[in-house]
C-alpha cells in the first residue's frame, strides 16, 4: 500500500526554485530519507507534504488525500518534529503534550494514556513533571517525537532528528526511529545530511541537490552504483591523475578538493599496480587510502562534488530563508 505519492512537486520562490519537479513513492511502513546538503530542498519538500507550504506546481497524496484539497485530512493523519524545537520550555513534558493532544481533540482517557505510554516509549516518563528548560537537547528530541505520536499518525516526518545532538545521543535516537517504525509500521520520512544516518536508518533513499533527486535506491543499491571499492588519492597532481589513468580494472575517477577519487574493481589485488602506475608517471602522491563505498561516494559519483563542498556555497541557503519568510 502507498503511503506517500509525489508527482513533479515543484515550489518557487520568485525566481528561485528550491523544489524542482520531484517524483516519488513511499510504500506504508518505510524508512524513507532525503538526503543532501543543507539548502538542498529536502525541509523545502517535508513542509509542502505537510501542507505548511502550498506547491507551486504538482502533485502530492498522503495516505491517498491531496495535500492541497484536504489540508486538514492530512495533518490528521501525519505528525511531524522540526528542525527547529517548538516546544513550550515553560511547560513540563506532561504538559507539552497534554497541550499538544487537547489541540487534536483527543478524550481526556485517552489523552492520559497515550502521554504515559509514549513518555515510556522515550524513557522520559520519571522527568514528566520537569520542565522542558530543563532538558538536554537530546531529551527534547525525544519529547518531541513522542509528542508527533500523540494523535497516532499514520506518517511521522522527521525534519533533521539529530541536528547538533552529540554521537551517542545521535545513536540512541536511531534506535528509538527504528523501535517505532518495527512496533508500530509507521511510515517515516526524515530528511538529513548525515551519511551514517541515513545509510543505518533508511530503507531507501533519495539524493537530493539543488531541489532535484539525482539517485533513488536503497543504501546498498546506491553504493553498489559507485564500483566494489573506493581508492582516494592526495596529491597536487590530482587533475592529471583523473585524467591520465587508466586500466581495465578502474571503473572511474572523479577530481575534486585536491584529491582524486578511484572506483577500483577488487582493489586489494590491484593497488599495488596502482601506486606503480603512479611512480612511472612521476606523480608526487602524500597519502593513499582504500575502503568500501559510502554514500558519500555516491553524491560526489553524481554531482562531482562532496556533500560538505555543497554546503560551503551558502548564498541560496540564505537566499531562500529570507523568501521563505515572506511568503
Amino acid at each position: 500500500m502507498t503511503a506517500i505519492h509525489v508527482e513533479n512537486l515543484t515550489k518557487r520562490f520568485d525566481d528561485f526554485t528550491a523544489v524542482d519537479g520531484i517524483s516519488f513513492t513511499i510504500e506504508r511502513g518505510e524508512i524513507f530519507g532525503l538526503l543532501g546538503p543543507n539548502g538542498a530542498g529536502k525541509t523545502t519538500t517535508i513542509s509542502m507534504l505537510s501542507t505548511l507550504l502550498e506547491p507551486t506546481t504538482g502533485r502530492a497524496l498522503i495516505n491517498g488525500t491531496d495535500v492541497t484539497a484536504d489540508q486538514d485530512g492530512v495533518r490528521r493523519a501525519i505528525g511531524i518534529v522540526f528542525q527547529d524545537q517548538s516546544l513550550d520550555e515553560e511547560l513540563t513534558a506532561w504538559e507539552n503534550m497534554d497541550f499538544h493532544g487537547r489541540l487534536y481533540r483527543i478524550p481526556k482517557d485517552i489523552r492520559e494514556k497515550r502521554i504515559t505510554d509514549l513518555l515510556c516509549l522515550v524513557e522520559l516518563e520519571e522527568r514528566k513533571d520537569s520542565l522542558v528548560k530543563t532538558f538536554s537537547g537530546g531529551m527534547r528530541r525525544r519529547l518531541e517525537i513522542a509528542r508527533g505520536l500523540l494523535h497516532e499518525p499514520a506518517v511521522l516526518f522527521l525534519d533533521e532528528p539529530t541536528l547538533g545532538l552529540d554521537p551517542q545521543t545521535r545513536n540512541h535516537l536511531w534506535d528509538y526511529i527504528h523501535n517505532l517504525n518495527e512496533t508500530r509500521g509507521i511510515t517515516i520520512i526524515l530528511t538529513t545530511h548525515y551519511m551514517d544516518e541515513a545509510d543505518r536508518l533508511c530503507d531507501r533513499i533519495a539524493i537530493i541537490d539543488h531541489g532535484k533527486i539525482i539517485a533513488l535506491d536503497t543504501p546498498d543499491a546506491l553504493k553498489s552504483r559507485v564500483g566494489d571499492d573506493v581508492v582516494t588519492v592526495t596529491s597536487p597532481d590530482a587533475s592529471r591523475i583523473a585524467r591520465e589513468v587508466t586500466a581495465p580494472w578502474i571503473a572511474g575517477a572523479d577530481h575534486h578538493d585536491g584529491q582524486v577519487t578511484l572506483r577500483l574493481k577488487e582493489a586489494d589485488t590491484h593497488i599495488t599496480e596502482l601506486i606503480q602506475q603512479f611512480g612511472e608517471n612521476g606523480y608526487t602522491i602524500t597519502a593513499v587510502s582504500v575502503r568500501k563505498p559510502t554514500l558519500e561516494d555516491v553524491f560526489l559519483r553524481f554531482t562531482g562534488k562532496t556533500i560538505r563542498e555543497e554546503e560551503a556555497t551558502g548564498p541560496n541557503i540564505l537566499r531562500m530563508k529570507m523568501m521563505g519568510r515572506r511568503h
